[in-house]
């Protein structure tokens, strides 16, 4: 029995053909555009992931038998804004998690529907990314868009339509959304009527290992597959890749380096920050756990290499580095599209603290490194502050597969690191929990038992773990320094 997992991400999407031993028989990568209309604006038209999607099942299962394919799992970027009208077409680009356009909105809930009226209704407060803002969004600034809204989705739910003809939404997906009761599991009726949005206009809620339906017979003939395959309702892409790195149950953590960067706390009860400066969501495994996100993570060293020192070879400018771990007096700011987690701050940008004449350009790479790492202990030191323990953490992403990268966040966070064997994070917790659909087996947690394993532990070093502590408390009070002036560029 095959699965396929699908990592549908803001750049690329990533596709695994995996067996029912947990083995990835082949993969395939398709890339779409990013389309920024204004500044801070971020948008995709949907019918590029189609494209993709059927472009890379295609290349995906060249050479083997399709017949053998099961089900499917769809991991996705969380919070976007996708809106059908009664014909199931889209009516506009769907506005992404990184979009910061919904300023005024997310200041509006916050404050005149207040965050403890958030807090109780939602488990969580406004934040830009979500889905709540942009809906409030487009109700006032596009009326004629609005007004023609049947379905509200978000992007994996898209394909998932596009594959079953069915609106389905998972749990973990729907709690970034602002208009999900996380505790109860179900659409809140308060935010639906803060929001102007009726439960009709919205998915059917699904466990994210539940299947949604059979995939139509036009989409078989397309990609070659049996009409038998089931199409779970899957997860937002922190969730599945929680799943692919067999953190779940609960006190498991994971950390994904990618293009933005997250840390995922497992929990088997709902439970709350009183700050809310993390979020507390649906889990894939049926749970709930903590989040903090922040908005730019890895996406900060490819846009500081690729647009500033113009270069693709990333791994070149790391050279040398291990060298000056702890030494750098050059601290990055990685707010380069506003920050989320543990701040709140659509206003914040990236900034370099501390260059003079004798700072290199390894010192400002490195520094960028820094940068995503302290800000990544944010948000352990506000899970911490309400007595999480994280004795240790599993990491994965594409920033994790730099040796450097990875050795700066074991000694900032001061924790052991364990990367799994496979680092195909969402992809392969799509296809585990199309596993778990189709029957191979009978829950999330026995799945990730028996298919997720580790194949390197890195343990932090106390003298480096000391220099960095020091560079943290520093780097901490950077952003409080420049919050006023942040403000200030804006007006």
């Amino acid at each position: 029995m095959y699965t396929i997992g699908i990592d549908l991400g803001t750049s690329t999407m990533k596709l695994l053909l995996v067996e029912e031993t947990g083995e990835i028989l082949n993969s395939a990568v398709e890339e779409y555009p990013l389309l920024f209309p204004h500044p801070g604006w971020s948008e995709q038209e949907p019918k590029e992931w189609w494209g993709a999607l059927i472009s890379g099942v295609t290349d995906l299962l060249t050479g083997f038998d399709a017949k053998k394919v099961a089900g499917i799992g769809v991991g996705g970027q969380m919070h976007g804004l996708v809106t059908l009208d009664a014909h199931d077409n889209v009516i506009r680009p769907a506005i992404l998690w990184n979009d910061g356009r919904t300023a005024e909105e997310t200041e509006w809930l916050n404050t005149e529907i207040g965050k403890e009226r958030l807090s109780a209704y939602t488990g969580n407060i406004a934040f830009a990314g979500f889905t709540a803002p942009k809906i409030l969004w487009m109700q006032k600034h596009e009326p004629e868009h609005f007004a023609k809204i049947d379905k509200i989705m978000l992007p994996k739910d898209y394909l998932n339509y596009r594959l079953t003809g069915v609106h389905a939404c998972d749990f973990s997906d729907a709690s970034g959304m602002l208009l999900l009761d996380v505790q109860h599991r179900c659409w809140s009726k308060e935010m639906l009527a803060i929001c102007g949005v009726k439960e009709t206009q919205l998915p059917k809620l699904f466990e994210s290992y539940e299947v949604i339906g059979t995939i139509l017979p036009e989409v078989a003939k397309t990609l070659g597959l049996p009409e038998t395959v089931k199409v779970v309702a899957g997860a937002g892409d922190n969730a599945a890749a929680a799943v692919g790195t067999g953190t779940v149950g609960n006190g498991a953590c994971n950390i994904s380096l990618g293009t933005s960067g997250t840390i995922f706390i497992s929990s088997e009860a709902f439970g709350v920050d009183p700050m809310n400066g993390l979020h507390a969501f649906a889990h894939a495994d049926g749970t709930w756990h903590l989040m903090g996100c922040m908005l730019s993570a890895a996406s900060c060293n490819k846009w500081f290499c690729e647009e500033i020192l113009k270069t693709t070879d990333f791994p070149a400018e790391q050279v040398g580095m291990e060298r000056n771990l702890g030494e750098n007096r050059v601290f990055f700011l990685p707010y380069l599209m506003g920050e989320r987690s543990p701040i709140n701050d659509t206003d914040a940008r990236g900034a370099f603290v501390g260059l003079s004449l004798d700072t290199t350009r390894r010192d400002t790479v490195q520094a960028v490194l820094e940068g995503v790492a302290f800000a990544i202990r944010d948000s352990f030191e506000v899970a911490k502050a309400i007595g999480v323990e994280i004795p240790r953490s599993k990491l994965c992403g594409g920033g994790a597969k730099s040796p450097v990268w990875r050795k700066i966040l074991c000694n900032v966070l001061n924790i052991p690191l364990d990367l799994p064997q496979t680092e195909q994070g969402p992809g392969m917790g799509g296809a585990m929990l199309a596993m778990v659909g189709a029957g191979r087996y009978p829950d999330v947690v026995t799945c990730a038992k028996e298919l997720v394993h580790v194949k390197e532990t890195l343990l932090p070093d106390p003298a480096l773990a000391a220099k960095y502590e020091e560079k943290y408390q520093i780097f901490r009070k950077i952003y409080p320094s420049l919050k006023a002036f942040y403000k200030e560029c804006k007006a």
